[in-house]
C-alpha cells in the first residue's frame, strides 16, 4: 500500500505542476491524449496476454 500512495503522491505533484504551466485547453488535450495512450497500452497488453495463452509467436510490433 505504501508504494501505491507514493505513486499517487507523485502523480498528484505532476498534475499540480502541469496545471501551473499549461492553459485549461492544453490540460484538456494532454488529459485526452494520456487517456488514449492508456487505452492503447491496455489493448496491447490484452492482445499479448491472449496471444501468450494461445502460444502465439506473432510479434505485436
Amino acid at each position: 500500500m505504501k508504494t501505491n500512495c507514493q505513486s499517487l503522491y507523485a502523480l498528484s505533484t505532476i498534475a499540480c505542476q502541469l496545471s501551473e504551466c499549461l492553459t485549461e485547453k492544453e490540460l484538456e488535450i494532454l488529459s485526452s491524449s494520456l487517456t488514449t495512450l492508456g487505452y492503447m497500452i491496455e489493448s496491447l497488453l490484452a492482445r499479448q496476454s491472449a496471444c501468450e495463452e494461445e502460444n502465439c509467436k506473432t510479434s505485436l510490433k
